[in-house]
């Protein structure tokens, strides 16, 4: 599935107040594994709209005032299967509901998990998100 331009797509870092982030095992795409949510941003959505909305539709909880935090250049994918995204990572603190699976076909787990231990095996956007999440960092160049 080989694209000659890359593609935008949008991950999202949501923290309860343990200091932990919301993780799902991801099903159905080019990319099942672990992963912090999130989908590919639609033509005319800002970013913060698209998360709110992604956030949604696969998991019926409620981000509030979601902040862009970081850039990643997903490069392991587009090696391993030709589809170049850039994601755009935002941070929540802040949601209402408890995140359940109301996608089956897209995800099959829900996990809170301590950001510096995330479950494998991950999917390249969501490890470099996390990374920068943990960093403080706009953006790092790739995984160690």
């Amino acid at each position: 599935m080989s694209t000659q331009h890359p593609r935008v797509g949008l991950g999202i870092v949501v923290e309860n107040d343990k200091g932990q982030i919301l993780v799902i095992k991801r099903e159905g795409s080019h990319a099942p594994y672990w992963s912090i949510p999130g989908g590919k941003l639609k033509l005319g959505e800002t970013f913060e709209k698209g998360v709110i909305r992604e956030l949604k539709e696969e998991f019926d909880i409620d981000i509030k005032n979601p902040q862009v935090i970081a850039v990643t250049n997903n490069l392991k994918t587009y090696e391993a299967e030709g589809l170049h995204f850039i994601s755009i990572i935002l941070l929540a603190r802040t949601f209402e509901g408890k995140p359940k699976i109301m996608e089956p076909d897209k995800c099959t787990q829900i996990r809170w998990v301590d950001p510096h231990h995330l479950p494998q095996p991950h999917f390249d956007a969501s490890e470099l998100g996390v990374r920068c999440y943990i960093q403080k960092m706009p953006y790092v160049s790739e995984l160690d």
